[in-house]
């Protein structure tokens, strides 16, 4: 498969294996930044990527109390391959909490860093208002 020409698009919600999901609204995933690393992405997309971000933390923590239950198997008797069974299913079940919480705080801080960026957005959209707004109105 090719890939293609141009700008990536970043398409907020889009899921392109499911048939019952809107047709994307587009958006874009930012342009780079010539002054260093980094891109820029519109306040539109800013709050999709916290809400999508903020999503996916939540299906991970939802998913954190089947684990749970995973970590907690009791065997189903009391003969010794029961308690071993139990026992490596509880460590499993152990590693997956410990991945799933990992997968939590990424994302959490993944949405925090968009919602840091928004807050960056509009202090710049507050300072350009006012500077345009010091300006003198109509032709001198």
């Amino acid at each position: 498969m090719a890939v293609p020409e141009g700008t990536p698009v970043y398409q907020p919600g889009f899921d392109p294996g499911s048939v019952c999901k809107a047709p994307p609204t587009g958006g874009s995933y930012g342009t780079p930044v010539a002054e260093g690393a980094g891109f820029k992405y519109d306040e539109a997309t800013l709050h999709e990527l916290v809400k999508e971000w903020s999503a996916l933390a939540q299906e991970y923590k939802d998913d954190l109390d089947a684990a749970g239950k995973i970590a907690r198997a009791q065997p189903p008797g009391l003969e010794y391959a029961s308690g071993n069974n139990a026992d490596v299913t509880q460590h499993s079940g152990g590693a997956l909490t410990a991945a799933l919480t990992q997968r939590v705080n990424y994302c959490q801080n993944m949405a925090t860093k968009y919602r840091v960026a928004l807050g960056k957005y509009a202090t710049a959209e507050d300072h350009a208002t006012s500077v345009i707004n010091q300006q003198p109105k109509g032709i001198a």
